[in-house]
């Protein structure tokens, strides 16, 4: 039997629908399990010995460039798969499912465009929001009778080969605090990063900044440049750069984001930063963290920007964040330094 695993979204996504995938090789130990993902999110998957090919598509927002990609849509038609499982099931998943060709095409009954009902030849109810995301995934796996474990784990692991590229980078167990987020309204204000360099150096910890690659993000790098010309801030990795590096952390400091699921999936302690979103949707499976919520914002959930007059996350004070990363050092790593468990 061959099964397509499509999750086409963002990286915090790919990390958590891990669980599911890991449940459908427990299922169907004999299969063939290929995973399509974003060109950015494989990296996470690459790990994984149990996936028996990934395949990776360039993803811009908003477009699905369809005539692009054709020649990997074909690729993926001429594999004949028995079964595609689009854990997002969003109006560019199930057009991939329709097109990748599986003879059983299984989706979320989400609301979309009128030929989104054609894509999939089964639809199934998704899971109410107030689960965890990682739970949610395995709504779409109930048609296999597949269900979730008691305790979620997420194992993901950085690139070996990386290890010396990283230890350049940072040769010292910093910590590591990333700056930017999908959604602009997860950025916590420059100003209260600059404020906690200088006040996490005064308590002697060493403190490394990242960003990532997109302009936006770039530009919160260059805004805290010009207010903190000493700052150390790191060149824009890669995700499998950026896993190495983190892996050598000592603790990260991020909002809601990407990075803070790698570093629970990767046993790094982690301070994070919430916004008006939903916590419990969206919360680490990790243990070692501390959270801090920004107080309630008029922002809706699926909004990128804040459009409060004051943004979600500027009632955090740099304080409080240094208060939290002295508890979650001091509480120390995981035992075996790996990844988390916890009931979600």
């Amino acid at each position: 039997m061959k099964i397509l695993a499509i999750q086409f979204k963002s990286l915090g996504d790919a990390v958590l629908v891990v669980p599911a995938l890991e449940a459908i090789r427990v299922r169907f130990p004999s299969c063939q399990l290929h995973v399509l993902v974003s060109d950015r999110a494989a990296p996470l998957l690459q790990s994984l010995p149990w996936i028996n090919r990934i395949w990776i598509m360039p993803r811009v927002r908003s477009r699905a460039r369809i005539k692009q990609n054709w020649p990997l849509i074909r690729a993926l038609r001429a594999e004949r798969f028995d079964y595609s499982v689009d854990f997002a099931s969003n109006d560019r998943g199930a057009v991939l499912s329709l097109l990748c060709g599986a003879r059983e095409r299984i989706g979320l009954d989400y609301p979309g465009f009128w030929g989104k009902r054609f894509c999939f030849t089964q639809r199934v109810t998704p899971a109410p929001i107030s689960q965890h995301e990682a739970r949610r995934n395995f709504r779409i796996l109930s048609v296999w009778n597949i269900t979730p474990p008691e305790l979620l784990e997420v194992k993901i692991k950085p690139d070996p080969s990386l290890a010396g590229v990283a230890k350049i980078h940072l040769p010292e167990k910093n910590i590591l605090c990333h700056m930017g987020a999908g959604m602009p309204k997860k950025q916590w204000p420059v100003q209260h990063w600059a404020a906690f360099y200088q006040q996490a150096s005064a308590s002697g910890f060493k403190l490394a900044f990242t960003a990532g690659e997109n302009a936006r993000e770039q530009a919160l790098v260059v805004e805290l440049k010009a207010l903190l010309p000493e700052a150390p801030i790191l060149p824009a990795f890669n995700i499998a750069e950026f896993l190495a590096v983190l892996s050598r952390a000592q603790a990260l400091v991020a909002g809601d984001t990407g990075p803070m699921h790698f570093a629970a999936s990767l046993g790094v302690p982690f301070v994070a930063l919430f916004c008006a979103s939903l916590f419990a949707q969206w919360k680490p499976l990790a243990q070692n963290c501390s959270i801090l919520h920004g107080t309630p914002c008029t922002c809706e959930g699926a909004w990128h920007d804040c459009r409060s007059t004051s943004h979600c996350l500027a009632s955090i004070e740099p304080s409080q964040v240094l208060e939290r990363l002295i508890s979650v050092l001091a509480a120390g790593r995981h035992a075996d330094g790996g990844p988390q468990k916890l009931g979600a």
